[in-house]
C-alpha cells in the first residue's frame, strides 16, 4: 500500500512538475513578450501614436472650446444687434405714429380750411348777390331819381314865369345823400371783397401748407416703410445665420462628444485588457506559489521516506 501510495505521489509529482514546467516557460513567454513590447520600438511607436491622437483629439477638443467661445461671443453680439435693431424698430414705429398722427391732424386741419374755403365761397356769393340786388336797388332808386328829376324839370319847364318860386335846394341834397350812400355801400363792398380775398388767399396758404406737409409726411412714411423692410429683412438674415452658427456649433459638439466616446471606449477597453493581463499573472504567481508548496511538501515527504527506508536498512 505504501509503495502504491509512493507510486501515485510520483506520478502527481511527475505531472505538477511538468506543469509547473510548462507555465514557467510560459510565464517566460510571456515577461519577454512583455519585456519586449516595452522595450521594442513598436510599442513606442503605438504608444506615441496613441498620444499622438489624443494630443490631437486634445488640441481639437480645445480648438472646438475656442471656436465655441467665439461663436458665444458672435452670437451674444448678434442678440446685441438684434436689441439694438429692435428698439431702433420701435423708435421708428413711434416716429411712424407720431408720423401718422401729424397726418391725420393735417387732413382734420385740410378738411377744415376744405371747409372754411367752401363757407368763404358761399359767403363770397352770398354778398355777391347782396351786392347785386343793392346795385338792383340803386339802379332802380337812380330811375325813381331820374324820373323825379325829369317830372321837377318839366314843372320847372311848365312854370318857367315863376322862376324866384323853383328851388332845387332838395334836390341836390337828395342827390348828394344819395351819392354819398352809393360811396358808402361802395367801400363796405370794396372793404368786405379785399377781406374775403385776403382770408381767401390766406385759406389757399393754409391749404398749400397742409397739402406740403400732407406729401412730406408721407414722403417720410414712406422711408420709415422702407427703412423698417430693411430692419426686419436684417433681423431675418441675422436670425438665419445665428441659427445657422447653432446648428453647426451643435453638430461640431456633437462630433467631438462621439470622438471621446469612442477614446473613453478605447481606454476603457485598455484598461480592461491590462486589468486582464495582471490578473492573469497573479494568478499564474499564486499558481506558481502553491505548486512550488506543494513540491516542498512532496520533497519533505520524500526525504522522510527516505530516511525511513534508509534506516532498516542500515
Amino acid at each position: 500500500e505504501e509503495s502504491l501510495q509512493m507510486w501515485d505521489l510520483n506520478k502527481r509529482l511527475e505531472a505538477y512538475l511538468a506543469r509547473v514546467k510548462f507555465l514557467e516557460e510560459e510565464n517566460e513567454v510571456l515577461r519577454a513578450e512583455i519585456q519586449s513590447t516595452k522595450s521594442s520600438p513598436a510599442g513606442d511607436s503605438w504608444r506615441a501614436k496613441y498620444e499622438e491622437e489624443l494630443r490631437a483629439l486634445r488640441d481639437a477638443l480645445d480648438h472646438a472650446f475656442r471656436e465655441k467661445c467665439t461663436a458665444e461671443l458672435a452670437r451674444d453680439n448678434l442678440y446685441e444687434e438684434v436689441q439694438q435693431v429692435k428698439s431702433r424698430c420701435q423708435k421708428e414705429q413711434a416716429a411712424r405714429e407720431e408720423a401718422k398722427k401729424q397726418l391725420s391732424l393735417s387732413r382734420k386741419e385740410l378738411e377744415e380750411e376744405k371747409r372754411a374755403q367752401i363757407w368763404l365761397k358761399e359767403r363770397a356769393v352770398q354778398l355777391e348777390k347782396e351786392v347785386e340786388t343793392l346795385l338792383e336797388v340803386h339802379e332802380e332808386e337812380k330811375a325813381g331819381l331820374d324820373q323825379e328829376i325829369a317830372s321837377f324839370s318839366h314843372s320847372l319847364e311848365s312854370f318857367r314865369c315863376a322862376p324866384v318860386a323853383f328851388q332845387p335846394v332838395e334836390v341836390e341834397d337828395y342827390s348828394k345823400r344819395l351819392s354819398e350812400i352809393w360811396k358808402g355801400a361802395v367801400e363796405t363792398y370794396k372793404t368786405e371783397v379785399s377781406q374775403l380775398e385776403g382770408s381767401l388767399c390766406q385759406a389757399k396758404e393754409n391749404l398749400w401748407k397742409a397739402v406740403e406737409d400732407n406729401q412730406q409726411s408721407q414722403l417720410q412714411l414712406q422711408h420709415l416703410e422702407k427703412d423698417l423692410a430693411g430692419l426686419k429683412a436684417r433681423k431675418e438674415m441675422l436670425e438665419e445665420s445665428l441659427a445657422r452658427q447653432w446648428q453647426e456649433q451643435r453638430g461640431e459638439v456633437e462630433k467631438f462628444q462621439l470622438a471621446m466616446e469612442a477614446l473613453e471606449q478605447e481606454q476603457q477597453s485598455l484598461r480592461a485588457q491590462i486589468a486582464r493581463v495582471l490578473e492573469d499573472r497573479q494568478q499564474l504567481m499564486h499558481l506558481k506559489m502553491s505548486l512550488s508548496l506543494e513540491v516542498a511538501t512532496y520533497r519533505t515527504l520524500l526525504e522522510a521516506e527516505s530516511t525511513r527506508l534508509q534506516m532498516p536498512a542500515g
